[in-house]
């Protein structure tokens, strides 16, 4: 059984396959102190309510935007899986693609796999849109290779901002509202959150798709690309395991 781990900003997710069918996921917050023992009790339990065991692990792959958690979880999987993972990023992994930007080793993990699963399931050239901690928007060739993109600020880093900066606003959930103009201050922040990045995704894509030269198919992950995919028709494929897709996809290309 292959475990993908996704280290995001905000989360942890390790997802166990077998055969590149899914058998289950599980989620950690992110820690760049939490140690290799503290992730193998987690994963254990968590395994073990689902009637999973350890060794049912036979290799693992590795992403992270975090580089400070990647030494306890490499060792996490010496120790409790008995195997060296691949690791994004690394010269002995093969992603089966080319970066076609400036300094390819500024690119995160996260894009690049991003770039690979959406490729590898919906062909190209696209644009893949990742609701994260940061909102990323790739842009995918149509031979798969990844050739820039955009990064803007996430959702949740954009309301915290408000949160933090004007002492008069309270903290709020995202939510699409029933109404641009506000009646109140709640849903006046509402509507700048999720009017104003449903008008940023819908620009950005439109002047992505331009700049290219033709017409690009848009995906979009992330735990809010499901709300926002509701307010626009510019986002077209939804898939909130697009990371661990890419995952699944570069570790059999490198089997």
């Amino acid at each position: 059984m292959l475990l993908a781990i996704d280290v995001g900003n905000t989360n942890i997710t390790c997802a166990a396959y077998k055969d590149r069918a899914l058998v289950n996921e599980w989620r950690i917050s992110t820690s760049g102190s939490r140690t290799a023992e503290e992730y193998g009790v987690w994963l254990s339990q968590a395994m073990t309510i689902d009637g999973l065991k350890l060794n049912d692990v036979t290799h693992a792959i590795v992403a992270t935007v975090v580089p400070e958690t990647l030494f306890n979880i490499k060792g996490f999987c010496r120790r409790y899986f008995g195997v060296t993972p691949l690791v994004i990023g690394e010269s002995n992994v093969d992603l089966g693609m080319t970066p076609l930007i400036d300094r390819p080793s500024e690119a995160g993990a996260d894009r690049l796999v991003n770039a690979v699963g959406a490729h590898s399931l919906y062909g190209g050239p696209l644009v893949v849109i990742d609701f994260g901690t940061a909102t990323n928007f790739d842009v995918v060739d149509a031979d798969g290779n990844y050739i820039g993109g955009v990064i803007a600020p996430g959702v949740n880093l954009s309301l915290d901002a408000l949160y933090r900066a004007a002492a008069k606003l309270p903290r709020i959930a995202v939510e699409r509202p029933q109404r641009v103009i506000g009646k109140n201050t709640i849903e006046c922040m509402q509507a700048g959150i999720y009017c104003g990045y449903i008008a940023m995704v819908e620009g950005l894509v439109s002047r992505i798709r331009d700049e290219y030269g033709s017409e690009m198919k848009t995906v979009a992950t992330g735990g809010l690309a499901p709300l926002f995919s509701r307010g626009t028709e510019m986002i077209e494929i939804v898939n909130g395991d697009l990371t661990l897709a890419g995952l699944v996809e570069i570790f059999y290309r490198n089997s």
